[in-house]
């Protein structure tokens, strides 16, 4: 006699489907950030896409909550119902997703990589949950604590603070490289200022009469020389440290120009400036770093070269305000003893000195 009985559908024990929802959620993650904007033909409105985003951000950290205080203590849902749970949360992600998807290029690149790294974060952050859930002991209090402070709730609740325009967008951007330059420089004269090349000298002396080698040449040398600078290297550290120091000025002087002068509809000349100044941030991490003693001078050389081409780019038109903003190399007029150690390839016998970011500004006609 044949059953009745509806079959019903084999659920995965609730485990497993976080583990696979887990899985789901790192896959999205390479996606996202090669997505590209979806083409339509309506036109863009602005204040549905941040009202849909805003939304979206507290759905998904509504979810987050809700998997959290279920899966957070024994007994776990029925298999059913973490299905129901999973469905959710892949439901609010994908909204998230959608909508950044819905921000056109024309808006701003730098616009949409705020919203993309914020996409990211929910994305990742939801993943990071799951996975905390999936190892934590479900009898341990500790986990009541994931409701309050776990990462996908943390991104978003950032997501109103999005700059909403290309303009606000460029301005945080360059804010963040202003603040990056100016720490670097700050502890680049912090290390001159403490440095003492001569420092434990007294106690090597002390401790060891044999602590100067014969390579020194001079006796009272330190023989640490993995922890001091030598004269030839405080040569250097001079136009180094002029060179974090214009960086630093040029970035101010750049950023002072977009909040007065830069138009919000701007959005290739915004996007252009925020490439360009981007580019001075790791540069200038990698010079700082490179003047640590030990100091190579060969990798000094290097990051200078590689700083000056990237702070020679011109960038393009700025219209109405300014015919032209160029990033140039100033070569001003200085010691020859302090600037050719440093780069002398690109000295001439007038123009000898550390280069100094300018930013010149050409009226247009």
């Amino acid at each position: 006699m044949a059953s009745s009985t509806a079959a019903v559908p084999f659920l995965a024990p609730p485990l497993e489907q976080l583990r696979h929802l887990a899985e789901e959620l790192r896959s999205l993650l390479p996606r996202v950030r090669v997505g590209e904007a979806q083409e339509t033909a309506e036109e863009f409105n602005r204040e549905m896409f941040w009202r849909r985003l805003n939304e979206a951000a507290v759905k998904v950290n509504g979810e987050a909550t809700v998997l959290t205080t279920h899966f957070s203590k024994l007994p776990w849902p029925s298999p059913q119902e973490t299905q129901r749970i999973c469905e959710q949360v892949r439901i609010a992600i994908e909204e998230i997703i959608i909508v950044y998807y819905s921000l056109p290029k024309d808006q701003g690149i730098t616009l949409r990589k705020l919203v993309r790294n914020a996409a990211l974060d929910i994305v990742d952050g939801m993943a990071q949950l799951l996975e905390v859930l999936l190892t934590a002991p479900s009898q341990s209090t500790e986990n009541g604590d994931l409701i309050s402070c776990n990462s996908v709730s943390v991104a978003c609740q950032q997501v109103p603070e999005i700059p909403k325009d290309n303009k606000a967008a460029a301005l945080l951007m360059l804010t963040k490289s202003v603040d990056f330059v100016k720490d670097a420089h700050e502890e680049m004269e912090q290390a001159v200022e403490e440095c003492d090349p001569y420092s434990g000298l007294l106690n090597d002396s002390e401790d060891n009469s044999d602590s100067h080698s014969d390579e020194d040449g001079v006796l009272g040398l330190p023989s640490n020389r993995d922890s001091y600078w030598s004269e030839e290297d405080q040569e250097l550290i001079i136009p180094c440290l002029a060179l974090v120091r214009a960086s630093r000025a040029s970035l101010k002087k750049i950023r002072i120009l977009v909040a007065e002068n830069g138009k919000k509809d701007e959005v290739a000349q915004l996007d252009d400036i925020v490439d360009i100044s981007d580019e001075i941030s790791p540069s200038v991490d990698d010079l700082v770093l490179s003047i640590y003693p030990p100091v190579c001078h060969l990798t000094v050389r290097i990051s200078v070269n590689v700083w000056t081409l990237r702070g020679s780019v011109t960038l393009p038109d700025y219209p109405e305000t300014v015919h032209s903003l160029n990033l140039e190399l100033v070569w001003q007029q200085a010691s020859p003893a302090i600037a050719l150690p440093l780069c002398p390839q690109r000295w001439s016998n007038r123009y000898t000195h550390v280069c100094e970011i300018g930013v010149c500004f050409n009226k247009g006609s």
